[in-house]
């Protein structure tokens, strides 16, 4: 990607619309997360010029913003949303959060633009200027108790955030985080026996609590000031949505919200119990009946949350662009491993994570001769993988790489033997979900080991893109490992080409992008 800074003239025309208060906070901001807002001639073209693409006929030129909780690298959904929008010749903006490495503006090849805002939970407290003052008064206090130099705190927005929030589900489409930040006076108090003392650990869970309104708080707040006007505004995970809706009611535009997982029975939310989780549940419904529409992945979804929000979601599913893989088949895993070229490739792609299957496969590739498990991610549990990959009982039978753009993502894909995904059954959310990696593994003409649960089972079975296993039995997905990649070469040709023939007839994001049209279409009144 072309990364591109905004000069000091660019910044200010972005932020003339603001009362003065509102600008200098938001100048403050950029200068206490230090970001180098450098010129560049790329980034001189306003939000309101087309991208270059003609509209087809039919077409009238209109403005969408996609706004996501994350810092938007990795996120092949609004990848797919934003680069079909371009090629009908319409302006698109995506506002994402600054995150880890990451610059606060970015023009993507295809023709859109990245805007990248700060937001903490400091910067989301009411009353900032005393709970400023409070941090200082703690600080020098540690210093007196300790003996050790007084660091005056930083301002709310001087560190950028390293990844998602406690709670929150958009860690997969967060990116790795890369930021290293200067640790703080020591935050821990345990007692004799190692744990946090009580009013810790109170402190800690009030904290975790608070993080996600107070940060929704600042990001709304940090996205007024550089989010464009647009026609509609697309609003991506719980996280994304209140930004758009605020966007939306700004400009008189249109909302929608993009609810890609079950986010209350997702990952740590679907372990809260009390007010918090009734808040939080609230919350999103709330958020769900005032979007003008909601759409989520596939049926299952829509029924749990037409069921509780008592509206009908739309479903777009989350498939990948029509792709014919080359043949014979590229060698990438090979050449950047150091493979043998007879060594076959069993992928796991997408997040490091917990309940996603990857220990059970680290379990199962032991006993699978003449192959090699490559993660292809990043995510929390990395630091856990490699070090268990690096144990002798595996001696090299489990590698990692890092993630990669969404518009490579295909291609290395079809480099691999067979794509696994053992997704635990450990939440309602995990045990209906159709994941990204299924319908790239499909789009890439390569075979799959999924889960034998509600959500893939179905669409597994329809196109025969693959074997289904119990994915708690690391046995069990050995077993349907070794009969894919172990099949006679006319099996496979054939798994291959069922394949291809699913993703080309039905499971495309060329169809499914059509349904999103007609739906954009319905909300402004006029075609996109």
């Amino acid at each position: 990607m072309v990364v591109v800074g905004l000069d000091r003239v660019k910044a200010r025309s972005e932020l003339d619309r603001l009362a003065p208060a509102a600008q200098a906070r938001v100048l403050a901001a950029a200068r206490a997360a230090d970001l180098r807002l450098e010129p560049s001639g790329a980034a001189e073209a306003t939000a309101a010029e087309p991208s270059g693409a003609a509209p087809p006929a039919g077409v009238v030129f209109q403005r969408a913003v996609l706004v996501l909780p994350s810092d938007g690298t990795f996120d092949s959904r609004a990848y797919r949303i934003a680069r079909t929008l371009v090629e009908r010749g319409h302006v698109v903006t995506v506002v994402a959060r600054l995150m880890g490495s990451t610059l606060p503006t970015e023009e993507h090849p295809l023709g859109y633009r990245i805007l990248r805002v700060p937001a903490s939970t400091l910067d989301g407290m009411p009353f900032r200027p005393l709970v400023q003052l409070g941090r200082a008064a703690v600080r020098r206090i540690y210093a007196w108790r300790t003996g050790t130099p007084y660091r005056p705190p930083e301002p709310p927005l001087a560190r950028r955030s390293s990844g998602p929030l406690p709670g929150s589900d958009v860690a997969a489409t967060a990116g790795p985080a890369t930021t290293s930040v200067t640790p703080g006076p020591a935050t821990t108090s345990v007692t004799p026996d190692g744990r946090a003392s009580l009013p810790r650990r109170l402190a800690s869970g009030l904290i975790r609590r608070m993080a996600i309104p107070l940060t929704l708080r600042s990001h709304v707040r940090n996205a007024r000031a550089i989010a464009p006007a647009a026609d509609l505004y697309h609003g991506m995970a719980y996280m994304g949505i209140p930004i758009a809706l605020d966007l939306a009611k700004r400009h008189r535009a249109r909302a929608v919200y993009d609810a890609r997982d079950i986010y209350l029975d997702a990952r740590n939310l679907a372990r809260m119990r009390g007010p918090a989780r009734w808040l939080i549940a609230r919350g999103e419904r709330g958020w769900a009946r005032r979007a003008d529409r909601v759409v989520t992945v596939n049926q299952a979804y829509a029924d749990v949350m037409a069921s509780r929000w008592d509206l009908e979601p739309l479903v777009v599913m989350n498939c990948s662009y029509r792709f014919t893989p080359p043949q014979p088949p590229e060698q990438r895993f090979h050449d950047v491993l150091g493979l043998a070229s007879d060594q076959r490739i069993v992928l796991y792609h997408g997040g490091l994570f917990p309940n996603r299957g990857v220990e059970e496969l680290m379990d199962a590739i032991s006993s699978i001769s003449n192959a090699t498990l490559v993660l292809m991610g990043y995510g929390v549990l990395e630091p856990v993988f490699r070090a268990r990959a690096a144990q002798p009982e595996l001696a090299g039978r489990v590698r990692l790489l890092p993630a990669v753009p969404p518009d490579e993502l295909l291609s290395w894909i079809a480099c691999a033997d067979v794509a696994a995904m053992p997704i635990q059954p450990s939440t309602l959310n995990h045990r209906l979900t159709t994941p990204n990696k299924l319908f790239e593994a499909m789009a890439a003409g390569v075979p799959s080991v999924a889960s034998d649960l509600p959500g893939m089972a179905t669409i597994v079975r329809e196109t025969g893109c693959g074997l289904l296993v119990d994915p708690r039995d690391p046995a069990a997905i050995a077993d349907a490992i070794c009969r894919i990649i172990d099949a006679p070469a006319e099996e496979r040709e054939s798994m291959r080409r069922r394949c291809l023939a699913a993703a080309h007839a039905k499971y495309n994001w060329e169809s499914q992008a059509a349904i999103l049209l007609d739906e954009y279409a319905r909300l402004t009144g006029k075609p996109w």
